[in-house]
């Protein structure tokens, strides 16, 4: 008996629903979502380097797939490093803009870009389940604020980045262009071999800098202590900022930070939850800023000129 069968007598796929996994099987060399995010925007174009995050590999929801397809083009924005970013060109306004790297699956992101229309959110990720989810809350979503929930507007403050935030920051983004920078509970990378992975950095902090306005905030939180007070150490000790709180220390969770689902499960686990918030100021004698297209001894830590 011939194990042919033709495809009116084959068992059909049962059509996917929203939140089943999505799967389908692509011919070599096709790109796992045509119109969605790149698997490495970047390529080959910039050098290796000691990277702080993992791209980690889920399975994307066949809502999540649908959402990456048809909102991507819209509010999506491959890291490529090839251009200077026109801010409110990709935003159409000329709204503060707000820097957020590792944002998970998004809903934090989302609350507060709801909360606040009159700050713009670049929230950058390489979790594609992520990604997906975060495009298809901003859909869903509308400000009562700005009407946009009655107008089917969505969340239209928040642009979704995929790809290496040093990247974005060195090569894509003009110096002052930033008011505000916030990165909510990222890799402790816990073993000391792996401390070097760490983003917040000396190193980072300087690349920042150049790319925040004067008065722009940095706000990090983490619920992994040694890491806590490494950050703490590290944005004291730097000269383009100062702590907001009187004093030094950490700062109270504020009210525009929401509290996660996965914070509410590590507190209720005893976990301790640290706030830093640190403002950028102005110096006389600033750091030499990074030129797009320097490699990695740029990346490092520049002393003083003058």
């Amino acid at each position: 008996m011939s194990d042919f069968r033709s495809a009116s007598d084959a068992p059909q796929p049962a059509a996917p629903q929203d939140g089943a996994s999505l799967r389908h099987t692509r011919a070599k060399g096709e790109p796992r979502f045509p119109d969605g995010p790149k698997a490495d925007p970047a390529g080959s174009h910039f050098e290796r380097r000691i990277r702080s995050f993992q791209p980690r590999r889920s399975r994307v929801t066949a809502g999540q797939a649908d959402a990456l397809q048809r909102l991507w083009p819209k509010w999506g924005l491959d890291i490529d490093g090839q251009r200077v970013i026109d801010l409110a060109e990709l935003f159409g306004n000329t709204r503060p803009v707000v820097l957020e790297i590792g944002f998970g699956m998004g809903e934090a992101t989302a609350q507060m870009a709801a909360a606040d229309p009159d700050t713009n959110i670049l929230a950058v990720d390489v979790h594609t389940p992520g990604q997906g989810n975060l495009l298809s809350l901003a859909e869903r979503w509308g400000s009562p604020r700005s009407g946009e929930a009655e107008s089917g507007g969505g969340l239209s403050n928040i642009r979704v980045g995929n790809g290496d935030a040093i990247i974005l920051l060195r090569e894509m983004l003009a110096p002052d262009s930033l008011a505000g920078l916030r990165v909510y509970f990222p890799d402790p990378w816990p073993k000391k071999r792996h401390h070097k992975r760490r983003l917040i950095q000396p190193e980072f902090l300087t690349l920042a800098a150049s790319r925040l306005a004067p008065g722009a905030v940095v706000h990090c939180a983490t619920d992994w202590e040694p890491y806590a007070e490494q950050m703490l150490e590290v944005l004291t000790a730097h000269p383009d900022f100062e702590n907001t709180v009187p004093g030094g220390g950490y700062a109270p969770r504020p009210a525009h930070r929401p509290l996660t689902r996965f914070e509410g499960q590590g507190l209720d686990k005893g976990h301790v939850v640290n706030d830093l918030l640190f403002r950028r100021v102005q110096h006389s004698v600033s750091h030499p800023v990074p030129q797009r297209g320097q490699g990695r001894d740029q990346y490092k830590e520049q002393p003083p000129t003058g």
